[in-house]
């Protein structure tokens, strides 16, 4: 195993940007500001009100992907629950539209597949802004009752971040079905790339923030809640694992039929009653699918359809 390389409060600021860009985004997070001269990281952390130690923490993580030996009885959590709004704003308000810009100015949006793709893309926006919303509807309040010493009993902590792999599936099958469908000309194909690129950068990012929530976020959470318990208060988080995934198989015929027909726009009892089979047999057709594909909404299985011939774009309602 290659040697980690952890930051320390004396080292420059400067310098841990210049080893690694990609933290950029988790400073601003912090609220740190560029313009800081050759100060030392605690400095800077001193003169912008962030905790030194967590944002160390975090960038540390950040780098190396790794938290052993981690102080977690150290870890700031109001400051961490600073960073992870902010990144959330970011997000949200900007990075999701930035994306969303990018590829529609890199397809042609007169194409019944190419708007296909922006309609998956949406829903993966939605997916995103959906969860990120319940944490802060949910979970960030929670965690400032735990700090203000409270005992809240109204809610069920267990659900926190188990959207996360669910997203990151969503987000491998945009970039899936842009790279094996997507036909592109010489116009449009610089800027596919450089989409697709920025796709992938944003996939890493949202990976990361996902691991620190899961990685340093929770553990915080919990050793605040043992702190709890010895004080009379009853409570528990608990982490889900993510479901695994498998390779693409060959799809059986009855499969096929069973998309054709959700791409007509069929219900579970309409596809049962068209292809004589029980309710409970779609259903389980339908897992299979998505098993096998790693598609698993109603536009990703549309563009699949339509690029594998199982139905004409023609005969589909743009």
């Amino acid at each position: 195993m290659k040697n980690l390389k952890v930051y320390e409060a004396t080292d420059r600021m400067v310098n841990i940007i210049k080893d690694n860009y990609n933290i950029l985004q988790a400073m601003n997070s912090f609220g740190i500001y560029l313009g800081f001269g050759d100060k030392t990281v605690d400095e800077v952390c001193h003169e912008q009100e962030v905790d030194t130690f967590t944002f160390l923490t975090v960038i540390n993580f950040t780098v190396n992907r790794h938290n052993d030996k981690l102080d977690i009885g150290k870890v700031s959590i109001p400051t961490l629950l600073k960073y992870l709004e902010a990144s959330h704003t970011y997000y949200i308000d900007f990075q999701l539209p930035f994306i969303r810009q990018e590829l529609a100015d890199s397809l042609d949006t007169n194409d019944n597949l190419a708007r296909l793709i922006l309609k998956l893309y949406d829903e993966y926006a939605h997916s995103v802004i959906h969860h990120m919303r319940y944490e802060e509807k949910h979970v960030f309040p929670y965690v400032r009752k735990l700090l203000s010493g409270e005992a809240p009993t109204d809610y069920d902590v267990a659900t926190f971040s188990k959207h996360h792999g669910q997203i990151d599936q969503e987000l491998k099958e945009l970039k899936n079905i842009i790279i094996k469908y997507l036909p592109s000309d010489g116009l449009h194909n610089n800027k596919l790339l450089a989409t697709l690129y920025g796709i992938y950068s944003n996939e890493e990012w949202l990976k990361l923030h996902g691991d620190v929530e899961d990685c340093i976020f929770i553990p915080a959470i919990r050793a605040l809640e043992q702190k709890r318990r010895s004080d009379g208060v009853d409570l528990s988080l608990t982490s889900l694992a993510t479901p695994g995934t498998k390779d693409e198989d060959c799809l059986s015929q009855r499969e096929k039929d069973v998309i054709v027909a959700l791409v007509q726009g069929m219900s579970n009892k309409e596809i049962a009653d068209h292809l004589c089979i029980s309710t409970n047999t779609v259903i389980t057709h339908r897992r299979n699918i998505a098993k096998k594909l790693q598609i698993h909404s109603p536009a990703g299985l549309t563009i699949y359809a339509i690029v594998n011939h199982l139905v004409n774009i023609e005969s589909l309602k743009a």
